[in-house]
Parts: C-alpha cells; sequence; structure tokens
C-alpha cells in the first residue's frame, strides 16, 4: 500500500491516495451488491450495501449530514470504485436511513464509533480495507476514526468542514448558546422549509465533538 498524504491548506482538506493493486483479484469480474447489516456497540443495527467484486481490499463509504447510503454521491462513489474491480461499501450511521436508532445532531464520535463497527465487521472476514471516504460531514467522520484508531493506510475527505464555529451559528443562530442554556434544548429546522430536523439538548454542548467538526484531526499523521 502506498503511503497517503494529508494536506492542509486555506482550510481545506486534500488527500492523495495511491492503491496498491497487488490486492486485486480479477478471477470473478461479475459484481453482486449484497445487503449487509451489522451491529454497532449500542447493540442498533446498521445497514449497508456491498458492491462485492471479489477483491481482497474494501472501501467504506461514509455519507454526510442527515443523508443516507443511497443518496446520488455515495452512490456514484460505490460504482466508480466496482468498475475499477474494487469492491465497496456504503452504508447508513445509526438514527439515519435504514440504520436503527434515533437521528442526534452533531455526534461525531458516535458515528466514528459507527464506522469502528463496520471496519471490525470486515477485518473479520478478512477484507482489507483499503481506504475509508467520507462525503461533507462524513468527510468529519473519516478523518476523526483515522486519528483515533490508525488502522486505516488511506482516508478521503470529500466536501468535509474544516472548522464548524461559522456552520453552527449559521444553522442555529448566533445566540444558540444562551437558548440552549436557557430552556434546556434547541430545536434544529430546515433552512429551506423550516421543518423539524433534531432537538439539541443541553447535555450535548459538553462535548464539543458532538457539535463541532474534527478540524484538530489535520494535525494526525497516517500511516
Amino acid at each position: 500500500m502506498g503511503r497517503s498524504q494529508l494536506i492542509c491548506t486555506g482550510g481545506s482538506l486534500m488527500v492523495t491516495v495511491q492503491y496498491n493493486n497487488d490486492y486485486k483479484d480479477d478471477k470473478n469480474k461479475g459484481t453482486q451488491h449484497k445487503r449487509v447489516t451489522v451491529h454497532n456497540s449500542h447493540g442498533e443495527e446498521l445497514v449497508g450495501v456491498l458492491h462485492e467484486t471479489n477483491s481482497l481490499e474494501l472501501v467504506i463509504i461514509c455519507h454526510g449530514f442527515k443523508s443516507s447510503k443511497d443518496r446520488i454521491p455515495m452512490v456514484n462513489l460505490a460504482d466508480a470504485f466496482e468498475k475499477e474491480g474494487i469492491s465497496a461499501f456504503r452504508f447508513d450511521f445509526a438514527g439515519n436511513g435504514e440504520s436503527e436508532g434515533s437521528f442526534q445532531y452533531g455526534n461525531y464520535r458516535r458515528e466514528a464509533d459507527d464506522l469502528r463497527a463496520i471496519v471490525e465487521h470486515f477485518h473479520e472476514e478478512e477484507r482489507f480495507i483499503a481506504t475509508i471516504v467520507g462525503h461533507s460531514k462524513g468527510g468529519n467522520v473519516v478523518l476523526l476514526y483515522a486519528s483515533s484508531y490508525k488502522d486505516v493506510d488511506a482516508v478521503v475527505n470529500i466536501s468535509g468542514r474544516f472548522n464548524l464555529e461559522r456552520g453552527i451559528e449559521g444553522r442555529l443562530g448566533r445566540d444558540f448558546k444562551e437558548k440552549i442554556k436557557h430552556d434546556g434544548f434547541i430545536d434544529v429546522r430546515n433552512r429551506k422549509d423550516n421543518s423539524f430536523i433534531a432537538s439539541i439538548l443541553l447535555g450535548t454542548l459538553k462535548s464539543p465533538l458532538n457539535l463541532r467538526g474534527s478540524h484538530i484531526a489535520c494535525a494526525f499523521s497516517i500511516r
């Protein structure tokens, strides 16, 4: 496996990934799409789709905020790897899509734990995790995962935020801290149609990773 390079420039993250095709198995070029379920550390069932090309290497794809494995970016990414003969797995974080659990705003550490359950599942099946790919919020999750566990050689962050302070104020309002301290919670609503998304409880503010992205992970090194 080639060395990955993580570059931080002007608040953006860029990753260069080199694949070693020694892990590729072209004996069977047929591809199958398999529904796979994995239980996370909280006993919740995580649902995903495996694009099985019979390669030994596997790419895991993580969706973004209030999204799912079936959104166009995740499907297109999996299809692209599939065309190259590389197996890919796209799944729903707990509380999203088909997976069990309640949706929670922020929740980066919890989603990194979900990703951990997925990685361990495929390690048990003796698959080589070539790369973890995250789109939008999922980009921050894969960075947080890699900085915590250091068992994946390549990480790809697609449009993940570098610093979420501005994003939080944009979605919740500049006075969100005062509101949540006064009322004990604050409702998150869709900026387009004002529909309800989730409630943030006062206790979640005790852990910055519940609300803010893992910009500190910019300093981590990938093997």
